[in-house]
């Protein structure tokens, strides 16, 4: 409810109706001064969702630990006490855009011309190192060393030691995009673009951008690394887009997987719409542990991130074959047959729609 100060005359300014309270009875709109100081503007948004009685907090928490439940409060009518489901996919969405612009997904190569400063290792160097480390140390801690223990123990060294060739020097990743090659057995774009109109294909349509644009980048020398940099954060940022445009193909796998009369598309749209926003508030949540993780300059702490932001994906997972058992309340080994299936079709699908919004990043790399 607003704290804005309540008028005092009785009528509706919306539609003129006798006012008794502070709300109008005929349209519902609140009864308050219609002239407000400047910082109102940025305030009322939020005073408007959280309400200041604990409705946005209680469906976060709801949304957060209590899988399905919001659902379940939903289609039983009880539609006030939290934020509708439309309206909390878009704050949270709203919410997700707007840390990904805040804080840019970078991805570091590491800086390996001075490989003995840990600081310059890349963004997963640091807890791999690290990792390796303690395997040695447990190894030789050991009263007698095998054979066998010798060989680790010098395998797993040259994981750790700064003076080896990187992973990212292995794949020559600063290398650049020169004449050795080639997209299809063509070097040019001309020879390409001959071919292609020798020797037409329905695949056309797709390849021929992805080749235009293969022979753009490598005109300008663009390196592997920059490629992959481009491509990884540009299908990052694209991913919350990715899970918009599949709303309502997941609620459609649930439709045909249960009952059409006692389940109405809606009621799956409804689902869907809780279930994808947990999904963009984890996606978001893993986002800035891996901000953190790249930041942190200590191991453990390191680790522990790593660990949170692995359980969050495991989670991620878990959340749905609970929501889906206490929302469409299918007998345990049904509902667990129904959740697989749903889960690999779903999976498979998105799949199919990330490689192609990949692809789409491709062709947006300058």
């Amino acid at each position: 409810m607003s704290h804005g100060k309540t008028r005092e005359d009785n009528n509706c300014l919306n539609c003129g109706h006798q006012v008794e309270e502070r709300f109008c009875p005929l349209c519902g709109q609140e009864n308050i001064e219609s002239r407000h100081p400047f910082y109102y503007l940025f305030t009322h948004f939020f005073e408007d969702f959280t309400h200041y009685d604990g409705q946005f907090w209680g469906t976060l928490k709801n949304l957060l630990f209590k899988p399905g439940n919001l659902t379940n409060i939903y289609l039983e009518g009880k539609r006030q006490k939290f934020v509708p489901p439309v309206k909390l996919y878009i704050f949270v969405s709203f919410i997700t855009f707007f840390m990904f612009a805040l804080f840019p997904f970078n991805i570091n190569f590491g800086d390996r011309k001075d490989t003995k400063d840990p600081d310059k290792l890349g963004l997963f160097d640091k807890a791999t190192t690290s990792e390796v480390k303690k395997i040695i140390d447990s190894i030789k801690a050991k009263p007698i060393l095998t054979k066998e223990d010798s060989i680790s123990i010098k395998s797993m060294s040259v994981l750790t030691d700064p003076t080896q060739e990187s992973i990212e020097e292995k794949l020559q990743m600063d290398k650049k995009i020169d004449v050795d090659i080639n997209y299809g057995g063509y070097n040019t774009r001309k020879s390409y673009d001959s071919a292609a109109a020798k020797n037409p294909s329905v695949l056309d349509f797709i390849e021929l951008p992805l080749a235009h644009k293969f022979f753009e980048l490598k005109e300008k020398g663009v390196t592997k690394a920059e490629i992959i940099k481009n491509l990884t954060e540009k299908s990052f940022h694209n991913l919350p887009k990715a899970l918009f445009i599949y709303l309502p193909l997941f609620a459609f796998f649930l439709w045909i997987f249960h009952n059409k009369k006692k389940w109405w598309y809606f009621d799956h749209g409804i689902f869907t719409l809780h279930y994808f926003s947990f999904l963009l508030l984890n996606i978001l949540f893993v986002f800035l542990l891996a901000k953190l993780a790249n930041l942190s300059n200590v191991g453990f702490i390191t680790t522990l991130l790593y660990l949170t932001m692995c359980a969050l994906l495991i989670y991620s997972i878990a959340y749905f074959f609970i929501a889906h058992r206490r929302v469409y309340h299918a007998h345990g080994l049904v509902s667990m047959i129904i959740g697989m299936m749903l889960f690999t079709i779903n999976f498979l699908a998105f799949m199919f729609l990330i490689v192609g919004l990949g692809l789409v990043s491709f062709l947006m790399i300058h």
